[in-house]
């Protein structure tokens, strides 16, 4: 069963705090405090690693000294080098791989299929170091993305996924997956798909047209039930399925661009391959040789569209009515960025379509019979408590463990101590993690 722990302290052991701060000393803003800067004597190591299909990635292992466990940070694309829970690990006795992969910084061709192999290439690295343990910590996209991983990690050779979600090769079953020990979900998403879905504005009507908007399904309108904030919308149960069934039908309308993008691409791919290509006149092989590699970007406008943003009865929890990119959802939802505004057509198959992406935590969770911790910040407007939980409840380990922690998606708080989330985070982990994990100077 599930052990359910409550809300932890802050915890105090991981550093000085600014009130000890030296007579005259002037206050940092928080990420620039004592308890948030490295421990005295951390090494970080910069690590080049090349994925068994060719592909490199990077990231810092920090250190220092004695850690038999190492606890690894994942996300798509994002910069998790310098994870703002790096200091409280390292602190406790833990070595810390930030990770940056393939995607750093990119979501136009992202595909999570082929991150795979940078995470494989993670885990070996770090065995090849000397560790002991190695446990991924993958925080909001890469909580999907580590379980996604260690679900195709502790799948047999043969059955593990052979193509992308666009239909292209890509074998996993060729690929060397080392599953870790242990798997932290920090304000993982269901899915990045998943998230794109419930974030779909299924208002427009001109794909071509950011300004395009039918108002029988604005969540903005006030005729449906939108309210400003920070007055709460209430959206009814009607207009609600309708708002879901579009959203569903726009991304099928997108995917049916994206796999005709990709079509075209693969029936040129062939045309090469044909033993006749070779003969053919040049410029009719440099025309078909632009139909294979040529791309049709795909801009898709308004994705920041839940009405669980602004009518907070659905999926209940302490957030407030605030988008996670701007303090406004209205703002947020018609103005750059949103969650996503271009992509390949193979990337968005993979990444953001809700209806193509092999990427689900709580189905990929029935595979993950390592230990399981899964933390959700109990404010947290885009990561709602169905999702952590569900992560718990569907995996197939015998050890796993729900935290909630007060705080919203980045660990700040409203009230009390502005940065007592991540504190609160960096506890709960390194309570769960001591148990299993020895850290530096312990005995397994």
């Amino acid at each position: 069963m599930p052990q359910f722990i409550g809300r932890h302290t802050i915890f105090h052991g991981f550093g000085r705090s600014p009130s000890e701060s030296p007579p005259g000393h002037v206050p940092f803003t928080w990420w620039g405090s004592d308890r948030f800067r490295l421990p005295e004597g951390t090494r970080q190591t910069n690590v080049r690693l090349q994925a068994e299909d060719g592909a490199h990635s990077s990231g810092i292992l920090y250190t220092r000294g004695g850690e038999k466990t190492a606890v690894v940070f994942n996300h798509p694309r994002a910069d998790f080098s310098s994870h703002y829970l790096t200091p409280f690990l390292v602190a406790a006795g833990y070595a810390v791989y930030g990770g940056q992969t393939r995607y750093l910084g990119n979501d136009v061709n992202c595909e999570h299929e082929c991150l795979c192999a940078d995470l494989a290439a993670q885990v070996r690295y770090l065995r090849a170091e000397g560790f002991e343990h190695v446990v991924l910590c993958g925080n909001s996209g890469g909580g999907p993305l580590s379980t996604f991983y260690m679900a195709q990690a502790n799948t047999p050779v043969g059955l593990r996924l052979k193509l992308t979600a666009a239909g292209n090769p890509y074998d996993l079953n060729e690929l060397d997956l080392p599953p870790a020990d242990g798997l932290i979900n920090l304000a993982g998403a269901l899915s990045e798909g998943a998230l794109g879905l419930a974030n779909l504005d299924p208002s427009v009507t001109d794909e071509e047209d950011p300004l395009s908007c039918d108002p029988a399904l604005d969540m903005f309108d006030p005729a449906n039930g939108y309210r400003r904030p920070p007055e709460a919308s209430h959206y009814s149960a009607e207009f609600l399925e309708r708002y879901r069934a579009a959203q569903v039908a726009r991304c099928a309308r997108i995917d049916a661009r994206a796999r005709a993008e990709v079509a075209r691409k693969q029936a040129a791919k062939a045309r090469m391959a044909e033993p006749g290509f070779a003969a053919l006149p040049l410029a009719e092989q440099v025309a078909i040789t632009r139909q294979a590699v040529a791309c049709n970007t795909l801009v898709t406008y308004r994705t920041m569209a839940d009405p669980a943003l602004t009518d907070l009865a659905i999926h209940p929890n302490k957030r407030g009515i605030i988008g996670l990119m701007q303090p406004d959802p209205h703002v947020a939802n018609w103005s750059i960025p949103g969650f996503v505004q271009m992509m390949t057509a193979e990337g968005w198959l993979s990444t953001w379509s809700g209806l193509s992406t092999q990427v689900d935590m709580h189905r990929d969770a029935r595979k993950v019979t390592q230990p399981v911790l899964s933390i959700t910040f109990d404010a947290d407007v885009t990561i709602l408590p169905f999702v952590g939980r569900g992560l718990v409840e569907n995996a197939a380990s015998a050890d796993k463990t729900y935290v909630e922690v007060a705080g919203d998606h980045f660990g700040f708080r409203e009230e009390g101590e502005r940065e007592g989330g991540v504190v609160d985070a960096a506890a709960a982990i390194v309570d769960w993690l001591k148990p299993r994990f020895p850290a530096a100077g312990e005995v397994a």
